[in-house]
């Protein structure tokens, strides 16, 4: 027969647990709607700053990026590996698919023959890689509960640093992007150097049926201002340089600040969830361990019964 002073010790313990898993489930949801409208209103202007950038280094010749150093494509040899994780575990697999994501990167980066060299931001992944071979660059941890520009300033200023010095020739980030309460999705993206985007062209084919099939006057002139458009050069004022001064810093913090703000949405929602299912379980294990409280209770007292009659039928 089960221990009854045993069962009702484990059923006090779980009770506790639930009560923790519960008050930490009712934080992460108080705290995830405002990561979420912070997450929500980041992306237009995050995605704004990213297209003004890309389109001004599309209307710089290749032969002037070369006097940019963010610009600058040089033969790929080490890859600096931005990864974000928490400070924090309870968090469901968060964490976990994370560190998976970043090991198989800096396999595949291996494999290939480049050498990986790691910026880390929360304990989990600075714990995680510490007993690695890998070399760390940089580590950030202590994160506070909001992002900070601070500290994507930090972080981005560490990743500017070690590709001018050419401590690597390329810098990637590997983070979440939320995409709802109940799912985000690990990435793997590209930081550094700044890549333009392709500027558009005219096919062969185009030119080769317009001259075939003589399109009506109205087609020409939109042809003309669209081939015009393409050929057209931008004036920077008061200089290219001073321009690009106060935008490629912007834009690398916004970048991180924005990758911060998304893991930091993830990371909560994935809490929120891990401690209900955490509490769910452990009301079903309360539960289970009532029902067989209560028949060895019932059992014993069946048997002190039994004793009792066999006890009397003995004296008569």
């Amino acid at each position: 027969m089960p221990n009854l002073k045993n069962i009702k010790v484990r059923i006090k313990s779980i009770k506790s647990t639930q009560k923790i898993t519960q008050a930490m489930k009712l934080v992460a949801a108080s705290k995830v709607r405002k990561a979420q409208q912070r997450v929500l209103n980041s992306r237009p202007f995050t995605q704004k700053v990213s297209n003004f950038l890309l389109n001004t280094a599309s209307a710089i010749e290749d032969i002037d990026k070369k006097d940019i150093p963010l610009m600058a494509q040089r033969e790929v040899k080490s890859v600096g590996v931005i990864i974000i994780t928490s400070d924090r575990g309870l968090c469901g697999s968060y964490n976990t698919n994370i560190i998976k994501k970043a090991l198989k990167r800096v396999v595949d980066l291996e494999k290939s023959g480049l050498t990986p060299k790691l910026i880390l931001i929360g304990n989990k992944a600075n714990n995680f890689f510490r007993r690695a071979k890998t070399e760390t660059l940089e580590s950030f941890t202590q994160m506070p509960s909001v992002p900070s520009v601070e500290l994507a300033n930090l972080i981005a200023q560490a990743a500017e640093k070690a590709y001018i010095n050419k401590t690597v020739d390329q810098v990637e980030i590997i983070g979440t992007d939320f995409i709802s309460m109940l799912r985000s999705t690990v990435y793997v993206k590209h930081f550094l150097p700044i890549k333009s985007e392709p500027k558009a062209e005219t096919s062969q084919h185009q030119h080769s049926s317009t001259s075939a099939h003589p399109a009506p006057e109205g087609a020409r002139l939109a042809q003309s201002l669209l081939e015009r458009q393409h050929t057209s050069t931008i004036l920077f004022e008061p200089s290219l340089e001073s321009v690009l001064e106060s935008l490629i810093p912007l834009y690398l913090s916004n970048v991180i600040y924005h990758a911060l703000l998304e893991a930091n949405c993830s990371e909560l929602a994935s809490r929120m969830n891990a401690m209900s299912n955490a509490t769910k379980n452990a009301r079903e294990l309360i539960d289970k361990l009532t029902i067989i409280y209560n028949k060895a209770r019932q059992a014993g007292i069946t048997q002190e019964l039994t004793e009792i009659v066999g006890g009397v039928e003995a004296l008569k």
